[in-house]
């Protein structure tokens, strides 16, 4: 009995894993980036766990969403310019779900 491996084939889902990887962050990143540009940063209330070296307190969320707020009535940008930051993020957004639902897709049904 011989078992035989195809490299080619190896190679080809290496790179296609590679370059879907690098599209979602990318674009991920981008769209977080736009998000801020737009003055809508999103700012994540701290889980808490049992084991957590750090708890970020009630009074540390709200200094960040104040600061948040601040920093995005200072924003040198016009509505427009705001307006298409925020179309931009949520472009950029939806192409990572494209992606990730492509992906699975191609899981799915061509096996």
């Amino acid at each position: 009995m011989s078992v035989s491996i195809d490299w080619f084939a190896f190679v080809q889902v290496f790179g296609a894993a590679l370059l879907a990887a690098s599209l979602v962050v990318t674009f991920y990143a981008i769209g977080v980036r736009l998000l801020v540009r737009g003055g809508k940063a999103p700012v994540v209330a701290p889980a808490e766990f049992t084991d957590a070296l750090t708890v970020i307190t009630e009074k540390d969320q709200r200094r960040a969403a104040k600061a948040a707020a601040k920093a995005a009535k200072k924003s040198p940008l016009t509505e427009g310019q705001k307006r298409f930051a925020l179309v931009g993020a949520y472009a950029s957004f939806t192409v990572c779900g494209l992606a990730v639902l492509s992906g699975l897709l191609l899981i799915l049904f061509n096996h």
